[in-house]
């Protein structure tokens, strides 16, 4: 029976014929006062949506965190727009960048994506009557983007692009995932033939004036025709007496992402003043070359014009393309200023000690040069000039296979958001990468800000070098774990930049293979390496380095004979080099390449130091010995036949190598 009060209109629940409530009960409410504060505000005065969206954000400009030390001649970076003017000097640089070498004038550009609205954009350049529909349109630049803004576009409007599990962006670099070597060409002009090296050996492959013009005119129609262009205005080299403006034009935010991450990133300030680049990228990879164009062999080209300073991109979508093609104009631009170019390693020690690391894919250079008890100046690429050692990028660019955080903890540790991961498989769902998969290339790779690294000297500048570290993973086991070198033997063995891989053949048998690369990078150097071998020379004379050629690869007999050197001996000697207790030893000379030797290395066996002693069968060890030093003196027939450099110097060198 239900009560009184059930009858209430307050409390009472309807219900249908069979006895389902309709509804909810109407709940009595009390007033009290002084509960709760009135927090309330006026609303927004905007007349759209579009207009509060606006509200929601205010420009700024990305910087290189320098971590409260600002390198001289640079700014803090702040917060806030670029003043009107400063802001419409970029677009007319950026507008006088995209001209066409055919038409009176760049095109019209406004700043912003096109999704924006811009009611009445405003031209850079009157509209002349007789021009063509395309110039009629507005190219939007994207400018200096951060990289929020950058993920925004990729995963937007690129395929292929994905947030990693760790924040990282991974993207494909289509059917390109290497460099092109064979594709690459250097202008051979009245300002820079004759300092050039070409010929024999030569990574110079030369093109004419009038062809790169052709294939610069089809990359710039190609990044105007689009709706949007990324524009990165960026530096090289940490020195700020020697930094280089550099401009990259690309059609993807992956390009944008990847050079904002490898070259240095600009204050508002430096904005302001920075004015028309020292050297424009025109990267129109996803647009192939005109195969009936003279000198091109594939729908690929890149192309170098010195007198010009200017890169163009055609056919290779590949990231790795820009940073080594601005390395190689580091390499020609640098020593003209009487300034060493370097693709090396560099640390630097709690007491300020500098070390410089060479060596190819293999040898240990990273493993090495990552030391968490010394600063990091940088992993690939450096100058030496008379203030010291400075790193030209802003950023790393990791290999990732068989990448673990056992054995590369920075690296692993530095791909996170602000990443660019290439070329990697990852699992659909958890979007964890899988660094062991080799499906797409073996060639992946990860690019990002050097302070990722936790132990990165900011700025990346230092000292002279005292010690110059050249890294072999000899194969055939006949070099010494550790020599040091006089004058003349560095640059014999910078010049050779010598290591050797073991490759397999169709029957199942392995062998060494000796792999050259003169100066460590040849695919990079624009003059004749012993132009730089002597560079590298009178600096260590000037400033007191030692040099040190160090074996990572087989003793006691070759590859599937010998033992692979133990890495824990190889960080003894590094310590060893590191400390100067090395430089202390007594040396003795080996037969035939007269490398000296240091008789004891601490926590390292006398007799591991010594090869002939670690192999049992000393005919096969000379025999292998004799072997090697006959394709160093094929190797370096290379550079004797060139009229390029002193010939003294050239004798001098070749008396260094092996008997």
């Amino acid at each position: 029976m239900a009560s009184a009060d059930s009858s209430s209109a307050d409390s009472l629940v309807a219900t249908n014929g069979n006895g389902i409530p309709n509804g909810l009960s109407k709940i009595k409410t009390h007033k009290h006062r002084d509960v709760c504060t009135d927090d309330s505000v006026p609303p927004i005065k905007v007349q759209s949506l579009d207009e509060l969206h606006s509200l929601q954000k205010k420009r700024s400009a990305p910087s290189t965190p320098i971590k409260g030390t600002t390198p001289k001649g640079a700014t803090t970076p702040r917060g806030g727009a670029m003043s009107p003017f400063g802001e419409r000097q970029q677009m007319e640089s950026i507008s006088a960048s995209l001209a066409s070498l055919t038409r009176e004038r760049g095109p019209q550009v406004v700043r912003g994506d096109p999704e924006n609205k811009i009611e009445k954009p405003v031209s850079l350049v009157p509209v002349r009557p007789n021009i063509s529909d395309s110039a009629l349109k507005f190219t939007h630049v994207l400018y200096n983007l951060s990289p929020a803004e950058l993920y925004e576009q990729a995963i937007k409007y690129e395929k292929g692009s994905y947030i990693t599990s760790t924040g990282a962006l991974a993207t494909l670099s289509g059917a390109k995932t290497g460099r092109s070597p064979k594709d690459k060409r250097v202008v051979r002009e009245e300002t820079s033939m004759d300092d050039l090296w070409w010929g024999k050996g030569s990574p110079n492959i030369e093109m004419d004036a009038e062809t790169f013009l052709i294939n610069r005119e089809r990359a710039v129609d190609y990044l105007n025709s689009l709706e949007k262009v990324f524009v990165n205005d960026q530096f090289l080299n940490w020195d700020p007496e020697n930094k280089i403006k550099v401009r990259i034009i690309s059609a993807r935010a992956y390009h944008s992402l990847f050079m904002y991450n490898m070259c240095i990133r600009p204050t508002v300030e430096e904005l302001e003043d920075f004015g028309a680049p020292d050297f424009t990228i025109y990267n129109a990879g996803q647009f192939p070359c005109n195969r009936y164009t003279h000198y091109m062999t594939s729908s690929t080209s890149v192309d170098i014009n010195l007198k010009r300073r200017e890169m163009v991109i055609l056919g290779t979508q590949y990231a790795g393309e820009m940073k080594k093609g601005l390395f190689s104009v580091m390499h020609y631009l640098m020593p003209k200023r009487g300034i060493l170019s370097l693709h090396s390693g560099c640390n630097m020690g709690k007491s300020g000690d500098v070390a410089l690391f060479f060596g190819l894919s293999g040898t240990g250079k990273t493993t090495l040069s990552t030391d968490h008890n010394r600063y990091l100046i940088g992993d690939d690429e450096h100058c030496w000039s008379d203030n010291g050692v400075s790193n030209i990028e802003g950023g790393c660019y990791a290999k990732c296979v068989d990448l673990s955080p056992e054995k590369e903890p920075d690296i692993f540790n530095a791909i996170k958001f602000g990443t660019v991961l290439e070329n990697v498989v990852f699992d659909e769902h958890s979007r964890e990468v899988d660094y062991e998969d080799k499906g797409v290339t073996e060639n992946t790779r990860a690019s990002y800000p050097i302070e990722y690294i936790p132990n990165v000297k900011l700025p990346c500048v230092a000292g002279h070098p005292k010690n110059v570290i050249l890294l072999a993973c000899d194969a055939f086991g006949v070099l010494p774990p550790v020599s040091k070198l006089d004058l003349p033997q560095t640059m014999y063995h910078f010049i050779s930049g010598y290591t050797a891989l073991v490759a397999g053949t169709e029957d199942g048998i392995k062998e060494p293979q000796a792999t050259f690369s003169a100066c460590f990078g040849a695919a990079f150097i624009m003059l004749h390496p012993t132009r730089y071998a002597a560079m590298l020379a009178e600096k260590m004379k000037t400033y007191g380095a030692t040099a040190w050629l160090v074996n990572t690869g087989w003793t006691g007999g070759s590859y599937g004979v010998g033992m692979r050197m133990k890495l824990a001996y190889t960080r003894k000697i590094i310590d060893a080099i590191h400390n100067g207790s090395l430089l202390e030893a007594n040396y003795s000379e080996t037969p035939i390449f007269k490398l000296h030797i240091p008789d004891q290395v601490e926590g390292v066996p006398s007799e591991f130091l010594h090869p002939e002693n670690m192999w049992w069968d000393k005919k096969a060890y000379f025999e292998t010995l004799n072997r090697l030093a006959g394709l160093f003196k094929k190797n370096f027939e290379n550079f004797t036949d060139q009229s390029v450099g002193n010939a003294d110097l050239t004798k001098e060198i070749l008396a260094a190598g092996p008997e």
